[in-house]
């Protein structure tokens, strides 16, 4: 009898729902320099436990990996997580689902019929002034950082999404300006 199921990330948490979510393994939030033309644009939930091949350790020029931090400033990180999170790194965890679809939903925070809730949060992604290329991704709406973060080295920057209406034919029903709610759902 074969298992079914899926894997998904959980963004700014190191622990997977209680709803028949078993954890992969907890890591640590990451990706490419956020002003580095070329860079990945994915950002990575990088083990807490790495296992090495050949390796020189000089700095070598090529896909550099740095650290996540939470860019959100005070009246936001206030707002919308009941705390002061700027500068701190987000943690993440690898989930596995006996579910066999996941799909992440922009502007909602709650699932569709029919669907199971893994969880919900804020659409977070990098800032639009910036080089590098990012992705859109779901942080939980209960985050968490890393212990004894919070030094402002930047690296992988995420900041919270918001509307810009212009001329398209998102408003209604979207509000300019408006953060980005997302809910992450399985079934």
């Amino acid at each position: 009898m074969t298992s079914v199921g899926t894997t998904y990330t959980i963004w700014g948490k190191s622990t997977c729902p209680s709803n028949g979510t078993d954890l992969v393994y907890s890591g640590l939030a990451a990706g490419s320099y956020y002003t580095h033309a070329g860079a990945a644009s994915n950002i990575l939930c990088l083990t807490k436990s790495p296992l090495w091949n050949k390796f020189n350790d000089a700095e070598q020029a090529g896909a550099l990996v740095y650290g996540a931090e939470y860019e959100f400033d005070f009246r936001n990180s206030h707002t919308f997580f009941g705390r002061e999170i700027t500068d701190q790194d987000p943690p993440c965890a690898v989930c596995r689902t006996r579910r066999s679809s996941v799909m992440m939903i922009p502007g909602r925070n709650q699932c569709l019929d029919g669907w199971t809730l893994e969880y919900h949060g804020y659409l977070s992604g990098g800032h639009y002034g910036h080089t590098a290329a990012t992705e859109f991704i779901c942080i939980d709406v209960e985050t968490e950082v890393i212990a004894r973060s919070g030094a402002n080295n930047d690296g992988k920057l995420l900041y919270l999404s918001e509307v810009r209406c212009g001329s398209s034919s998102l408003c209604p029903p979207y509000i300019n300006g408006r953060e980005l709610t997302c809910v992450v759902c399985s079934k």
